[in-house]
């Protein structure tokens, strides 16, 4: 009874009532005091208690005795750690890339309960992924004796813009051949679970701010260097999508009009200067042998000078693009993403050095609190994909 009581507040996103309001900011935070889901739904003190006691008398939200919940709880008496029950429910997220498919199952306290990555022919079909993930699906249910209709969703991540309209993805990157694909379409009938879809950049960016370095901030960008330059705007805690689902799309805005053709078809766009990609086919080329962005940095540490000038050479464009970004958005939190932050000051010394000399308004303009801050993304190899089953938490991206 109970399981089809929360599954009720997942499917019904826009009721309103407090015990709809308090689940779905459970299912969003994952574990919170009483206090502060006073705090964060507006809600009287004593309608939270009442609604808290309805939910616990139906096993939807237990609690755990804990010093702190993990957001700042007071000294002295313990606070009680409030969340949805996880027997009642569980999520899937997928990542689609070039040559693996990421799967994450995890319950609805937000706790991973398995993690997977297997590896793909690159040029795979929407058919072979819906019918690889199923198989990983079952096999990660089977595993963990997980009850398939507890299955609250899967969320799809997407290396490119889908349409949230229709659901079909516009430009896919990383998966070239799926421009087109109706994602509901392909994966629901086959997966048997709602699907929710979104750009993996969207998807990063939901992770950091559900677990990561922008847990309890609404407005902040996504800047991820990689392979590629992707992002993301977070806006009162939404991802902001645009029309047709191109927005923060940050690695395609031109920056030279007579520069290198992109792989999107235009010239001169920032992915061209700010990614890894040139970067390491230089590197491979000058030195006879594969790298990767680890075996990048780790050569700049070890102090060879090229790699370190290209690590600085990004960075320089990374903060450029940045200026862009902050002369139009001016936010408050820029949250770096993908694996070359990890190259710490070498790349964030120059980005912030760039960003400075080509924004609009100057550091020594302003006070502190009213300056922009970059911090390095939590998240390095599982953001996209941890993004996705915050998708199905946050009951968000679900085409049509």
């Amino acid at each position: 009874m109970f399981e089809a009581r929360l599954k009720s507040f997942f499917e019904d996103a826009g009721d309103g009532t407090p015990s709809a309001r308090v689940v779905r900011l459970l299912r969003e935070r994952g574990t919170l005091s009483a206090t502060e889901i006073v705090r964060l739904t507006g809600l009287a003190k004593s309608t939270v208690s009442m609604t808290l006691a309805e939910l616990r008398r139906s096993d939807i939200v237990i609690e755990k005795a804990s010093s702190e919940t993990g957001r700042g709880a007071s000294v002295g008496r313990p606070a009680t750690a409030l969340m949805l029950n996880p027997k009642v429910g569980t999520c899937v997220g997928v990542l689609f890339g070039l040559e693996a498919i990421q799967l994450i199952v995890a319950d609805v306290s937000h706790r991973v309960i398995s993690d997977r990555k297997v590896q793909i022919e690159p040029d795979y079909s929407p058919a072979e992924a819906a019918a690889l993930t199923r198989r990983l699906i079952d096999e990660a249910y089977e595993e963990h004796g997980l009850a398939p209709e507890g299955r609250l969703g899967v969320g799809v991540a997407v290396a490119g813009p889908i349409n949230p309209i229709d659901g079909r993805v516009l430009r896919a990157s990383g998966v070239p051949t799926w421009a087109g694909t109706d994602i509901r379409a392909t994966f629901g009938p086959v997966l048997k679970s709602p699907i929710f879809a979104d750009n993996e950049s969207n998807c990063a960016a939901i992770a950091e701010m559900m677990w990561g370095a922008a847990i309890g901030v609404e407005d902040f960008v996504f800047f991820k260097i990689d392979l590629g330059v992707g992002g993301a705007i977070v806006n009162r805690g939404h991802v902001v999508r645009g029309i047709a689902g191109s927005a923060g799309e940050f690695g395609h805005m031109m920056i030279d009009p007579g520069g290198p053709l992109c792989r999107c078809g235009n010239r001169g766009c920032l992915e061209l200067y700010a990614s890894a990609r040139t970067a390491l086919a230089d590197t491979e080329r000058r030195l006879g042998r594969p790298f990767d962005m680890d075996g990048l940095v780790a050569l700049a540490r070890g102090g060879d000078e090229p790699s370190r000038r290209q690590i600085a050479e990004m960075g320089e464009a990374a903060g450029k693009g940045l200026a862009i970004i902050g002369t139009a958005i001016n936010p408050a939190l820029v949250v770096l993403g993908g694996r070359m932050p990890l190259a710490g000051d070498m790349l964030l010394g120059p980005l912030s050095e760039s960003f400075e000399r080509h924004t609009l308004v100057k550091r020594a303009e302003i006070a502190p609190e009213a300056r922009t801050r970059f911090v390095p993304g939590v998240f390095t190899d599982n953001d996209a994909c941890l993004g996705a089953v915050g998708l199905v938490l946050r009951h968000h991206g679900r085409p049509g």
